[in-house]
């Protein structure tokens, strides 16, 4: 398991796997773990061999942590990722009541395995932002802290993000009293000014200690 937080080249985990006679490389991450509503999504990225080898296209330079960051940019490299370059790639969700049902951590795990397994053809390695994840049976290596580190789960980071904050804005025309356009189910004190005063709705994690709090009636 890696753990530097340097600036680093973010193809040297790639390059180093395709060095060894890997052919096909996945980088995996997730979004949504943290907040109180909505579903946790993975999302699962092979990049184009020959970005690996020489770089990528000029566009896509600065895409890192989706968390780094802003709403448009994210948007920007989604359409550029998906839609101009097509990248293969694939996406998998665990809705609330799963979550509540399994924790968090499973839910997350099962994301990524089921995210990785619609790959067609499967992945000969996976990058996963993190620690290890035992759901993934293709050889994997975990990076801490790899969406700033890694160029393929940079991408996913990015992909994951994006496909959870469209759910949560069509959640938020189901649900408008909530502000998940605006949060996207995080604990703002917007949102739980709601939740005191709405209760919980259908896509609210019951198991999380701060929905329980207005749940005790239920």
């Amino acid at each position: 398991m890696y753990t530097e937080k340097s600036d680093v080249d973010k193809f040297r985990y790639e390059r180093a796997l395709l060095r060894t006679g890997v052919k096909s490389v996945a980088g995996v991450d997730e979004a949504g773990r943290g907040p109180l509503a909505g579903p946790v999504v993975a999302a699962a990225v092979v990049l184009p061999a020959e970005w690996i080898a020489g770089g990528a296209p000029p566009e896509l330079t600065g895409l890192t942590d989706s968390k780094q960051l802003s709403a448009r940019q994210r948007e920007r490299y989604f359409d550029l990722l998906t839609r101009v370059y097509k990248i293969r790639f694939a996406t998998a969700q665990v809705e609330a009541h799963t979550i509540d049902s399994i924790n968090i951590l499973r839910a997350t795990h099962h994301a990524m395995m089921v995210a990785v397994a619609k790959l067609e053809p499967a992945p000969e390695h996976v990058l996963v932002d993190g620690k290890f994840v035992p759901t993934i049976t293709i050889p994997q290596t975990a990076i801490i802290g790899g969406d700033a580190l890694s160029f393929a789960i940079a991408a996913a980071s990015i992909i994951a993000k994006v496909t959870r904050d469209r759910l949560m804005l069509e959640y938020d025309k189901l649900w408008p009293m909530y502000g998940f356009a605006q949060h996207k189910g995080y604990g703002t004190a917007q949102h739980m000014a709601a939740l005191a005063q709405f209760g919980p709705c259908p896509i609210h994690r019951r198991s999380f200690a701060p929905v329980r709090a207005f749940t005790a009636g239920d």
